[in-house]
C-alpha cells in the first residue's frame, strides 16, 4: 500500500470519524492508549468542538462519551503553541463545567480524559508518550491520600485520581518508527499515514479499510487536498519566518562585532575614514559609539 494512500488522522477526525459507522477506528486507538476496551456511545459538541473556517490547519478536536459515561477529548495540534499546556487545562475544565447542570451534586462531575496528539516539540522530554494524573502525596510522611471505604462504596472509585482529568500527550515527531507495541502501531500511522500489513492493533485494520484516499467522494477529496495544501503553506510560512529571524540575528551579531572593532579603533584615535573602510559602518554609527 502506498504510504500516502491513507487519510491523515486529524482530517479524518473532523470529517469522517464522527460517523457512527466509523467509531471502531477511534475506539481502537483509544482502547490501545487507555489500555482498556473503549466503546463510544456518541459524539458530543462543545464550544471548543465547533468547526470554524479559520481552523483548517491549526487544530482539530473531537469530544466523545464512552459506555462508562466518561468524556474523552482528542485534540491534534500541528503548529507550535507555547501555552498549549494551559489550553489542555482549559479544555478539560470547560468540558467538566459544560456537562454538569446547575443544582447537580459534585459527585456527578464527569470523568475526563484529554488526549493530545502534537506534531511539535511540546515541553522538554525524550519520550514520545506522556501521561499525567492527579495524586495527593503527604508533604511530611510521603504517603498517598486515598479514598475512605465509604467513598469507595458510594462513588465507585478506588483512588482520587480516578475523579480528576487524566492527560495523554503523544509527541508524534519524536517517535522513531520502531513499532514495538500495538500502541506504537497507531503512532506509526499518525506519523506516516501508513499501516503496515503486519500491524494488529485494535481498529488498525479499519484504518486500512475505511480511511483510504481513493474512497473519498470528489467533494471530500477536494477538501482533503486543500487541507494538505494549508498544512504545507503553514509549514512553509513557519520555516520562512524562522529563517528570516535567524538571518536577522546573524546580521545583528555581525554588526555588533563591527561596532566593537570600530569602538576599539576609535579609542586608539584611528582616522574615521579608515574605520569606515574596515568596518563598513557609517560615520554617524561610528560617532555614536
Amino acid at each position: 500500500m502506498n504510504s500516502r494512500s491513507l487519510i491523515r488522522f486529524d482530517w479524518a477526525i473532523k470529517r469522517l470519524l464522527r460517523n457512527k459507522a466509523n467509531f471502531t477506528i477511534l475506539e481502537g486507538f483509544l482502547s490501545e492508549l487507555l489500555r482498556e476496551m473503549v466503546s463510544i456511545v456518541t459524539i458530543l459538541e462543545s464550544e471548543g468542538n465547533q468547526k470554524f473556517e479559520n481552523d483548517k490547519y491549526n487544530r482539530v478536536d473531537i469530544l466523545v462519551k464512552n459506555s462508562k459515561d466518561e468524556l474523552v477529548i482528542v485534540e491534534v495540534q500541528n503548529q507550535n503553541e507555547y501555552d498549549y499546556f494551559h489550553r489542555m487545562a482549559y479544555g478539560t475544565s470547560k468540558v467538566i463545567t459544560e456537562y454538569i447542570s446547575v443544582g447537580e451534586p459534585y459527585k456527578n462531575v464527569k470523568k475526563v480524559y484529554s488526549v493530545n496528539i502534537v506534531y511539535f516539540d511540546l515541553g522538554q522530554g525524550d519520550d514520545y508518550i506522556y501521561y499525567g494524573k492527579t495524586d495527593f502525596v503527604g508533604i511530611h510522611k510521603k504517603d498517598k491520600l486515598r479514598l475512605s471505604d465509604k467513598q469507595v462504596e458510594i462513588l465507585g472509585k478506588s483512588e482520587p485520581f480516578e475523579i480528576f482529568p487524566e492527560y495523554y500527550v503523544i509527541k508524534v515527531n519524536q517517535f522513531n518508527d520502531n513499532a514495538i507495541s500495538t500502541l506504537d502501531e497507531w503512532i506509526y500511522y499518525l506519523k506516516n499515514n501508513e499501516v503496515r500489513d503486519e500491524f494488529t492493533a485494535k481498529g488498525i485494520d479499519k484504518v486500512k479499510e475505511l480511511l483510504r484516499v481513493d474512497n473519498l467522494s470528489e467533494e471530500d477529496l477536494a477538501s482533503y487536498k486543500k487541507y494538505q495544501e494549508d498544512l504545507r503553506y503553514s509549514a512553509s510560512m513557519a520555516w520562512t519566518l524562522k529563517v528570516d529571524e535567524e538571518d536577522r540575528i546573524r546580521k545583528e551579531e555581525r554588526k555588533n562585532e563591527k561596532k566593537q572593532i570600530a569602538k576599539g579603533m576609535k579609542q586608539k584615535n584611528i582616522d574615521v575614514k579608515i574605520i569606515i573602510e574596515i568596518t563598513g559602518l557609517t560615520e554617524e554609527e561610528i560617532g555614536g559609539l
